[in-house]
């Protein structure tokens, strides 16, 4: 199976770049594109000092526009997006695909002083539920938002649903690519399935310091190689899924085989 990463920064309010590439992808017989956190939406630090009304009223029509070109390519998106609900704002995950619409609500929200999105958005601090999963064909994948890459109960749940493809949409910045590309490689050889990145590009200047989203979109192979990745440009990158490699690495290495018979004892 083929799957593709779309790398870019905020993509306005025209459909016109993203029916672009799903063109592309559509020819190469792409069966799934993942975008970047905050591409549907302006970055998080402008998001702050948005007004409600228009935040509902972007988030509306990027969900509208998902809708359409996942029906018009027969090719489901993945995206994060913003949601306002009774005046709340949430951070989630929209899986669009031709005939169906689902939101993973995010879990783990990154909680530093100069980036609180944990104080800023409404999403459930108290409890924990299992990552979204789906199939396409005889494919199945995972998702959740970058910053929960750091926490082990995702990939646990990963494993016991038999994931072969997690996807991993982020907004990495400040340096820290090489730290990003050595975790990623790690969960994927524990987990034996391959981990598709999503990073998004561009910058944002406040009065203090310079984001700089550097891109490097990746696939990492279960194995915890790194197959394939961009630089910091806008750039498709689009992947080949390999169901019987997966199977082959996870009967190789037999991690979960191994704790499975542990775990009865």
């Amino acid at each position: 199976m083929k799957i593709a990463v779309l790398q870019c920064a905020y993509l306005g309010m025209s459909p016109n770049k993203l029916d672009y590439y799903l063109r592309i992808c559509r020819q190469k017989d792409v069966k799934l594109l993942l975008l970047g956190e905050y591409v549907l939406n302006r970055f998080f630090k402008e998001i702050e000092n948005t007004p409600l009304n228009m935040l509902k009223e972007q988030t509306n029509h990027q969900i509208n526009t998902l809708k359409e070109l996942s029906s018009k390519y027969d090719i489901t998106i993945v995206a994060p997006i913003i949601q306002i609900q009774k005046n709340n704002i949430f951070k989630k995950i929209v899986v669009s695909s031709s005939n169906k619409i689902q939101y993973y609500t995010q879990q783990m929200l990154i909680n530093f002083k100069h980036w609180n999105e944990e104080k800023f958005f409404s999403n459930d601090q108290e409890s924990l539920n299992p990552p979204l999963t789906f199939k396409i064909d005889n494919i199945k994948f995972g998702v959740i938002g970058g910053y929960e890459l750091h926490f082990n109960y995702f990939f646990d749940e990963f494993s016991k649903k038999n994931v072969d493809v997690v996807l991993l949409p982020t907004v990495s910045t400040f340096d820290s690519n090489i730290r990003w590309q050595e975790i990623i490689k790690t969960r994927a050889f524990l987990g034996n399935f391959y981990i598709l990145r999503a990073n998004r590009i561009g910058e944002y200047i406040d009065k203090e310091i310079k984001w700089i989203f550097y891109g490097e979109s990746l696939l990492a192979s279960p194995e915890g190689k790194i197959e394939n990745m961009l630089s910091n440009k806008e750039e498709l990158l689009i992947c080949d899924i390999d169901k019987n490699f997966i199977k082959e690495n996870k009967k190789a290495w037999g991690f979960k085989r191994i704790f499975n018979k542990k775990a009865k004892k």
